[in-house]
């Protein structure tokens, strides 16, 4: 198998080959790697899941010993997968406190931080084509009434006739 990094073994079912593709994947792959899901109402929002998570986002703890504590993504660490957040610390023997590294997976987005010129058109992008979807679905339903209104109409007819 090659040592160098490879997008090939992403493709691949064998469990050894994804460990490989994480634990070796470059930086830039490894920001995919660190999303966590939207709170309904930014899902409702902007019409996604899930987004990369950036500093000064808030955060709901949902899996693990925080379950339920709210912070500000601090730092993150792409290297490790992990992430800090404000407010969940941990106090060593000596009195010190350090931020605990927690999972992205079991984190939840419920404010975002709209610093970033490209996020912001990134999330307005999205955001326009499901109010695109959801009008063409409004479209079709009114066409599918339509064409039943006519049927029943013609069938009316029909038994006027017999």
């Amino acid at each position: 198998m090659k040592t160098a990094f490879s997008k090939s073994w992403n493709r691949s079912a064998q469990p050894r080959k994804q460990r490989k593709f994480r634990f070796n994947a470059p930086l830039h792959i490894r920001q995919k790697f660190v999303r966590a899901h939207f709170s309904k109402e930014l899902r409702e929002k902007y019409g996604k899941r899930s987004c990369s998570l950036k500093t000064g986002d808030k955060i709901k703890v949902m899996r693990g010993g925080f379950k339920g504590k709210v912070g500000k993504v601090e730092r993150i660490d792409l290297k490790k997968s992990k992430v800090y957040i404000t407010g969940i610390e941990s106090v060593k023997k000596e009195g010190t406190k350090y931020l605990i590294p927690l999972e992205p997976t079991n984190l939840m987005i419920t404010e975002l931080n709209l610093d970033d010129k490209k996020r912001k058109d990134m999330l307005a992008r999205s955001s326009q084509s499901t109010v695109q979807e959801s009008g063409n679905k409004k479209k079709e339903e009114e066409k599918k009434k339509e064409a039943e209104k006519k049927k029943e109409a013609e069938n009316k007819a029909k038994e006027g006739e017999d």
